[in-house]
């Protein structure tokens, strides 16, 4: 099955578990877009819900789709959060934080009642820190020596840019998140002690927030090569 096909069969399967009347945590990235147009279809046939986006692009998209959006401020709980990730361990402690949009994903993810992972098989990993570098959202403000910090936990963390500069050798220009944050992309290798590396990256100067969620999702959707959709939890 194609990659298209397998994203839609795993949308609507995430979709299908929505509710009339629920407001939802509405997550950031390809996979989350893709349940964002799901639920637009089943809006248009009459589903009553409303949002909080996780990001501009999530806020934009769910506009165009006709699903109401609600300002994270007015809102005490949200019933159902859906978002990607980038690994997904056994214990469904995850990584996110390729989109850009760690600080806020996180924020809205702590405030649902649950919170429901969807992705593709390949983000199932033994251990976090195997697949992707671990971002870590810092203020830009003094950032390389907050990233010499990090590398005296073991981190080896790198700017990210935005696309290739042009011309070729033109200075890059640093990302910024929705937040007006940069972000260092930290490679770890396999993470023995998530909790222990999360608490020491949170105190150091200068980090805003780090992309390990964990003890956060309580189920996750993960759909293999064939199309199948398999879940996961849920975690007591």
């Amino acid at each position: 099955m194609d990659d298209g096909s397998r994203l839609a069969a795993l949308a609507w399967a995430a979709a299908a578990r929505v509710t009339d009347g629920m407001t939802l945590g509405l997550g950031s990235g390809s996979t989350a877009e893709a349940v964002l147009r799901a639920l637009g279809t089943r809006v248009a046939d009459g589903l009553a819900i409303s949002g909080v986006p996780t990001s501009a692009r999530t806020e934009r998209l769910a506009r165009e789709l006709g699903i109401p959006v609600r300002d994270f401020d007015t809102v005490d709980r949200l019933d159902l959060g859906i978002d990607g990730a980038d690994e997904i361990a056994p214990s469904l402690d995850i990584v996110k934080g390729r989109g850009g949009a760690l600080l806020h994903e996180k924020l809205v993810a702590l405030a649902c009642d649950d919170y429901l992972i969807v992705a593709a098989d390949e983000k199932l990993v033994p251990h976090l820190g195997l697949r992707t570098p671990l971002p870590v959202e810092v203020i830009p403000f003094g950032w390389r020596q907050t990233a010499a910090r990090l590398a005296t936990l073991g981190c080896r963390p790198a700017l990210r840019v935005q696309a290739e500069p042009e011309p070729p050798d033109a200075e890059p220009v640093p990302f910024v998140s929705d937040g007006g944050h940069f972000i260092l992309d930290c490679g770890t290798g396999p993470i023995a002690d998530p909790a222990a590396l999360a608490i020491a990256i949170k105190a150091l100067p200068g980090v805003v927030e780090h992309g390990m969620f964990l003890g956060i999702a309580r189920r996750a959707l993960t759909v293999d090569a064939a199309g199948v959709v398999t879940e996961q939890g849920p975690v007591d």
